[in-house]
């Protein structure tokens, strides 16, 4: 688990690097302008440090699946070799799938102004300030989309699973704790999966949603998970919390 934490921590540091300092100097400081290559560059590491984070909530459920179902297993199901097998494809899969997307927007004709909506480059935002035809990027977004939402399910099987085998606990106190252990993984699910589903899905289908919700849900996906996941995690798991508490006494 607390391997898992460290790379879903890396991601966050990192996709808050990638998107929080350009909306900062939209707020402070008016710069409203940006290099189209730098906003291709921001695309890109957005769309892919987002995809990093769904597949260790993916690698995260199957965690706490094989904890809780099948606990004599855990170790030689999880092996060092499974470990690192794991965190490759969390890293390669999302590079992989959000590399087409560079060119699918370089393809493009661009014949106007290049005024985005959002505070952020984004696949679909930049692709719809085109004069030519989208369709290939609009159909390659829904795809990616369709992965993503592919992980949602896997996850919501792996909870069936896991519901099911709480519920069996003889145990109050095990069944108490095995709860509270996936309690903070459900809550960073809502966290990211509830704001980013409804932007992916805005931007194709949403035409009577009101662009100022568009717009705030975009920001939230992307500023909300890395902010609340230390905290959710940190009040959750009881090891974190109590080595946060033994810091601050010692000071």
């Amino acid at each position: 688990m607390f391997y898992f934490l460290a790379i879903l921590s890396t991601i966050d540091l990192a996709l808050s690097t990638t998107s929080v300092p350009r909306m900062l100097g939209i707020f402070w400081f008016d710069a409203h302008e940006i290099n189209f290559g730098a906003c291709v560059a921001q695309m890109f590491l957005i769309h892919a440090f987002t995809g990093m984070e769904a597949e260790v909530l993916v690698a995260m459920a199957f965690n706490h699946y094989v904890a809780i179902c099948a606990p004599l297993h855990y170790t030689s199901i999880l092996t060092s070799r499974v470990l690192m097998g794991i965190s490759l494809y969390i890293v390669i899969c999302p590079v992989l799938l959000t590399l087409p997307m560079i060119y699918l927007i370089y393809r493009l004709p661009f014949c106007q102004a290049y005024i985005l909506s959002h505070s952020y480059c984004e696949h679909m935002g930049i692709a719809k300030l085109s004069c030519g035809n989208i369709h290939i990027n609009a159909i390659h977004g829904l795809f990616v989309v369709s992965l993503f939402l592919l992980n949602l399910v896997l996850i919501n099987i792996s909870y069936v699973y896991i519901l099911c085998a709480v519920f069996h606990l003889p145990s109050q106190d095990a069944r108490l704790k095995a709860l509270s252990t996936c309690g903070s993984h459900v809550a960073v699910l809502c966290v990211f999966y509830i704001p980013s589903v409804f932007s992916f899905l805005t931007h194709r289908f949403g035409h009577n949603i009101p662009h100022y919700v568009h717009i705030l849900v975009a920001n939230l996906y992307l500023v909300f998970p890395p902010s609340l996941n230390p905290i959710i995690y940190g009040v959750r798991t009881k090891q974190i919390r109590e080595r946060v508490f033994r810091i601050f006494i010692k000071k």
